[in-house]
């Protein structure tokens, strides 16, 4: 258990003197290994880690979805979803804010990143709202935090890792959040409606679109929404697996950006590139973190836990109360797929010890990660959204995004009184 809790100290140092965590687990796993059996049976299992992860089939998940975002952002498709939002909720008090948490929950429904919802809405949304007279507080807060749903709503780059990681079955991890990431959507644009309640400068209301202009604006959007009804739909209904689901989603993303004249033969290889790297960066933070976790459980820390909670007779809601306070303190100091990465292998165990269903547990931890996006010092959206409008403090962006993070506790909250918000629809597919 001592070098179990000395590997996690090196991680964490190794982390923030700014080593990239995939080499960073990576060292401290192989350095341990070898500490407790060996330099040459550590560089065994680092060598069958990488093999076995590589061949592994669900691993072509990951460049898929992450290509098929990739074309999504290329095919400048979110200006137009943005309008269709526009269009139909625009005229409400704080409608722009709304269409951001609309448009939002559309583009992390087909790119999967948090991130790249967060930079791309900030170009898109913020300086409308700013010229119709909005609040740069409700402005930023919005964006920053609608961009979380990229986290959640399915395809989710997280559940994926989360599923590889564990060995979950990631088309049941993507029905699971389905529920989840509405209900967030929906608590976000109650968030934006108590806001302009209280103090109605912070968001004006705006002209009403005619039902002619609402349907032309759909125009723009409906390769979007077919092509999410292709891939979730195939998915959901047993069509595709979940690599060939990515696959299809990335295709279709390609056709649209050709259809747009968007992508040409050089934005095409420039996408590959992207698309490559990104995958690069997951794959070493995926190996390291496989490589870590056999050496925790070399090091008997997770038997330890297990035992204990056991002996403890602390029942499944204690052990989900112990996990979350961890998740929200650590989110507070680590990125999102850093503390996914160092966490899942090992509270995973714990909770089936516990007699938690793992479908449900991973859409509880990305929820909880997903709130660490939204928490200073480390919280990667608000500092996207800084970074893009740079005019704006980042303590405004912090209170503006602070009854979003509200909204993200409610919603946690909410599958842990339900469970069968996140459960049942694993029954109707």
């Amino acid at each position: 258990m001592t070098a179990a809790l000395v590997g996690f100290a090196a991680v964490f140092a190794l982390a923030f003197l700014g080593v990239p965590l995939g080499f960073a687990t990576l060292l401290v796993g192989v350095g341990g290994f070898a500490l407790l059996r060996g330099l040459e049976p550590s560089f065994e299992l680092l060598a069958q880690t990488v093999v076995d992860a590589s061949v592994n089939y669900g691993m072509s998940v990951l460049p898929m979805f992450v290509l098929m975002g990739v074309f999504v952002q290329k095919a400048d498709i979110v200006d137009d979803l943005y309008k269709a939002a526009n269009a139909w909720v625009g005229h409400l008090r704080g409608g722009l804010a709304h269409a951001t948490v609309l448009s939002c929950a559309m583009f992390a429904a087909i790119s999967g990143s948090s991130i790249a919802t967060a930079a791309t809405m900030s170009r898109v949304s913020i300086a409308p709202m700013r010229r119709l007279g909005y609040s740069d507080q409700l402005s930023s807060g919005t964006v920053a935090s609608a961009g979380v749903l990229g986290v959640l709503i399915p395809p989710s780059v997280p559940l994926v890792v989360f599923g590889l990681l564990t060995e979950t079955d990631i088309r049941k991890l993507f029905i699971a959040a389905v529920l989840p990431g509405l209900l967030l959507a929906a608590l976000f644009a109650l968030s934006v409606w108590l806001a302009v309640r209280l103090n109605p400068s912070h968001g004006p209301s705006g002209d009403r679109s005619t039902l002619a202009q609402r349907l032309a604006s759909l125009r723009g959007v409906w390769p979007v929404l077919l092509l999410f009804v292709l891939v979730m739909g195939g998915l959901y209904g047993g069509v595709f697996t979940a690599t060939e689901s990515a696959g299809m989603g990335a295709a279709g993303a390609l056709l649209i950006g050709v259809a747009r004249r968007r992508i040409t033969l050089a934005v095409l290889v420039d996408s590959l590139v992207d698309a490559g790297k990104t995958t690069a960066m997951l794959f070493a933070i995926v190996f390291g973190a496989l490589v870590f976790a056999n050496f925790i459980t070399l090091s008997g820390l997770t038997h330890q836990l297990v035992s204990w909670i056991q002996d403890s007779g602390f029942s499944a809601g204690g052990v989900i109360f112990a996990m979350a306070a961890i998740y929200l303190v650590l989110g507070c100091v680590m990125e999102g797929m850093g503390l996914l990465l160092l966490t899942a292998p090992l509270f995973t165990t714990i909770a089936l010890q516990a007699g938690i269903d793992p479908v449900w547990f991973g859409v509880f931890v990305v929820m909880l990660i997903e709130i660490g996006m939204l928490t200073p010092p480390v919280g990667m959206n608000l500092f996207t959204v800084k970074a893009m409008c740079p005019e704006i403090a980042l303590s405004t962006i912090v209170r503006g995004s602070a009854p979003f993070t509200v909204a993200n506790l409610v919603a946690v909250g909410t599958i842990c009184a339900w469970p069968a918000l996140v459960l049942a629809p694993l029954g109707w597919f």
